[in-house]
């Protein structure tokens, strides 16, 4: 009866291991290419991750988390991308700083391509950049759901973080075009994230060179594996 409950046990224990292999295996990949499709605007580096339906990169009519301001206003992936791995539900995370070499910007017309890794159940996919020139303006999608086979093809609109001011001053918007200064710590805005209204020429920027409407970027997301 020993042997018996000792050879069902490393059964078990096979069977577990064969199932995390086989998982690990065909976990399933996905191609995710962003045409930045505005007149003039900038993306900065783009972060894209899988994750659980349990997060999320914002809710809108909500305060901006610190890590999503510092993206909105300045361009930084690293601080979002620490706060959602510190939940333990993201699956898989990549960005184009890498890929679009320097410096890492998604101009106007331009696309790229990035891989990441799901799950059989319950992923969702978010992404996220600023847009240049603004002052805290990002474009996102935020929890969309990745296609079981073929693409998915979504259109991401451009939001603001609410963390910060639109002055439109250069000097307050990093960046190419401005070559300002990017985060402003306690220097308020509307304190909630919302669709952005664009650029409105109040002070150094011409809503007819950088004004948009939107979507912003299309995005195709494509299972290849």
């Amino acid at each position: 009866m020993r042997q018996f409950f000792a050879a069902f046990a490393l059964f078990v224990l096979g069977a577990g291991a064969h199932a995390d292999s086989y998982q690990k295996y065909y976990q399933p990949e996905y191609e995710v290419t962003i045409t930045n499709v505005t007149q003039s605007l900038q993306f900065t580096p783009i972060l894209v991750a899988t994750h659980r339906r349990a997060i999320s990169f914002f809710e809108l009519g909500e305060p901006a988390s610190e890590g999503l301001a510092l993206l909105a206003e300045g361009g930084a992936i690293d601080p979002l991308a620490a706060e959602l791995t510190a939940t333990g539900k993201v699956i898989d995370a990549n960005n184009s700083s890498t890929v679009l070499g320097d410096p890492p910007l998604l101009f106007a017309g331009d696309s790229v391509t990035l891989k990441v890794k799901g799950r059989n159940r319950g992923a969702v996919l978010s992404l996220a950049a600023m847009l240049l020139p603004t002052n805290d303006s990002f474009v996102a999608l935020n929890s969309v759901k990745l296609p079981k086979y073929g693409k998915r093809v979504y259109y991401a609109l451009g939001y603001d973080a609410g963390s910060e001011p639109n002055d439109e001053y250069c000097m307050n918007i990093p960046g190419p075009t401005c070559m300002g200064t990017g985060p402003s710590p306690d220097e308020g805005g509307e304190g909630f994230v919302h669709v952005s209204n664009g650029i409105h020429g109040g002070a150094d920027l011409k809503p007819s060179v950088y004004d948009w409407r939107n979507p912003v970027a299309k995005v195709v997301v494509r299972r290849v594996r």
